[in-house]
């Protein structure tokens, strides 16, 4: 994984350069939102391994997503509310907890990151 957002914009260049022809609609979609992709590096470095997680919120929910599937959906409010809370607290124990929670005042703040470095 590239260091800086000028090497992973370099790398995202060749990758286009490379691709464009044998993919075109995947590389236009990518290219379209090539900005979005690398906003993490906007963030503290400590916290970019949770940022490039696929998806943090189906992780939380896949356990009650599996079981409600096993019941086939035939909960009333009530029951689904119980379930999804008694699934989640024994889940809670796996989750994983954030790296450098002291940055997270300074993202609060809008402090600016570079690379995943403070800039004064």
């Amino acid at each position: 994984m590239a260091k800086t957002k000028k090497e992973a914009i370099a790398a995202f260049d060749l990758f286009v350069e490379t691709y464009s022809v044998k993919y075109e609609r995947a590389v236009k979609k990518l290219t379209k939102d090539r900005d979005v992709l690398l906003t993490f590096y906007d963030f503290p470095a400590e916290h970019w391994k949770h940022i490039r997680t696929v998806s943090p919120i189906e992780r939380v929910f896949a356990t009650v997503r599996n079981r409600t599937r096993k019941t086939k959906g035939c909960l009333t409010r009530k029951t689904a509310l119980a379930m999804v809370f008694r699934l989640r607290m024994p889940a809670k124990k796996k989750w994983r907890k954030i790296s450098g929670p002291n940055r997270l005042p300074d993202v609060i703040q809008g402090v600016e990151f570079k690379d995943g470095i403070k800039q004064l």
